[in-house]
């Protein structure tokens, strides 16, 4: 297999970079999640009070959405240095960036204190994290897909992808504890910025893991390459590079997000505002549903990776897709009972489908693209589909809920971005066995390897 051409790091490393990738990126979605749970139970109080309950969870929401208007820019800002210095050292300013946003809002004082100033404060750190996360997942899943073993490169890249049930795991975990131990004025008082605050002695950990490993070695030789003929001076910017002869590529990306980026806030962000208005549930029992639905899907995306090393890519991302959208409407029915345990059935079982998804993604997008312009690519079509679907969905969803009062749009809305993603996988290539070593590919070849032969075949 062309892959094989590209010697897998001695088996001491890898563990090392897988978690460094994890570590960091479970940091950066606990900044970025912890931000979606306090706008859901206290940021519409807090920054935006005397408005109804509802439209001030809305407006709550629109600032949370602001985060991922922000990511796109650091996708290309990110992307294009990253394929230009290295993947290593973008990773470490997007763990700053985002750490001392996080910390910052910890510090905000609130409309009670400063009147509107506020709200400004608070988008404008929202945007800091949305652009430090747009720069986050592209690298952290091509650091670990260019040092792993070509075969098994499904499962090692997925676990960075676990950093955002990690991240989802941690965030609703501290703030559950929180709201169990302190009284709701304790909380809405003081109590919210513990979770905040704690980012801080977090990003020093990662920092400190993070500028431990290597850089890629498929990058290292693929700078090489272009520095041995004198390359710098004229070969095509990756941006340009990629949208000139990887638009394709691009689309279908941003295509597959759909059903993935939507289901998930769905499912984690906005359940805490329609379980606790409309449900009748409390949010200790919100929260712990999802703690729990998230400690699952962390366990079941490395499965989900490793199928994907044995039967494609594709396959498996199909499958999440078509189950987050058959899921919706019993969802909505098992959280419209108020039962505990139908509530934690509801979030667990549609967060296994997204995790069919999400696992598989990070090793099918980084093998679409050429390495000189493989971050560029991967963060462009991640991020840039953000802006359409994660920042708007908990918005959406909740404005559906105020002018029709039931779940059932909301469910329809889930189901027609899952067609969408069907539609855009179902067109891509299989990616499996492509070569991440190569550097010529850019200009409109499929990049595909040879297929494997019937030994490589059985070793997967």
């Amino acid at each position: 297999m062309a892959s094989g051409t590209t010697a897998p790091p001695p088996p001491a490393s890898l563990p090392r970079i897988v978690a460094a990738s994890l570590i960091g990126t479970t940091i950066e979605w606990y900044d970025f999640f912890l931000y979606g749970s306090a706008a859901a139970l206290v940021f519409n109080k807090l920054f935006f009070p005397g408005s109804d309950p509802l439209v001030g969870t809305l407006l709550s929401f629109l600032t949370y959405a602001v985060g991922f208007a922000a990511r796109p820019l650091g996708a290309l800002v990110f992307g294009h240095y990253g394929d230009r210095l290295g993947r290593k050292r973008l990773l470490v300013l997007s763990l700053v960036l985002m750490g001392g946003a996080t910390f910052a809002i910890g510090l905000l004082p609130t409309h009670a204190t400063v009147g509107s100033a506020a709200p400004v404060l608070l988008t404008a750190l929202r945007l800091v994290q949305g652009f430090a996360l747009g720069g986050e997942w592209g690298g952290a899943v091509l650091l670990v897909s260019e040092h792993g073993d070509a075969r098994r490169r499904g499962f090692w890249a997925s676990w960075p992808q676990t950093g955002a049930p990690a991240g989802q795991l941690l965030a609703t975990g501290v703030l559950s504890l929180l709201t169990a131990v302190l009284s709701d004025d304790a909380f809405g008082t003081w109590g919210w910025r513990v979770p905040f605050l704690l980012s801080g002695v977090l990003v020093l950990v990662g920092l400190w893991i993070r500028l431990s490993v290597d850089e890629s070695p498929v990058f290292k030789e693929a700078l090489a390459r272009a520095e041995s003929r004198k390359a710098d001076e004229t070969e095509t910017l990756p941006l340009v590079a990629v949208l000139r002869h990887h638009w394709r590529d691009v689309l279908v990306a941003m295509g597959a997000r759909m059903a993935e980026n939507i289901g998930y806030y769905v499912i984690t962000a906005f359940i805490l505002v329609y379980a606790t208005t409309s449900a009748g549930v409390s949010k200790q029992t919100a929260l712990n549903a999802v703690l729990i639905g998230s400690a699952v899907h962390f366990a079941v995306i490395p499965a989900w990776g490793a199928l994907s090393d044995r039967v494609g890519r594709r396959p498996v991302y199909l499958f999440g897709a078509a189950g987050i959208g058959l899921w919706m409407f019993p969802f909505f029915r098992l959280v419209d009972t108020g039962s505990f345990g139908r509530l934690v059935l509801a979030v667990t079982v549609g967060l296994v489908f997204h995790g069919a998804m999400y696992a598989p993604q990070a090793a099918f997008f980084a093998e679409m693209f050429a390495t000189r312009m493989r971050y560029s690519g991967a963060s462009i079509g991640a991020q840039f589909a953000s802006v359409a679907a994660g920042a708007p969905a908990p918005l959406i969803a909740t404005a559906l809920l105020s002018g029709y009062g039931t779940a059932t749009p909301i469910a329809l809305y889930v189901i027609a971005a899952a067609v969408l993603t069907l539609i855009a996988v179902g067109v891509s290539r299989e990616t499996r066995h492509r070569d991440l070593a190569r550097v010529e590919g850019g200009e409109g070849e499929p990049l595909a390897a040879p297929a494997p032969t019937a030994a490589e075949t059985r070793t997967l």
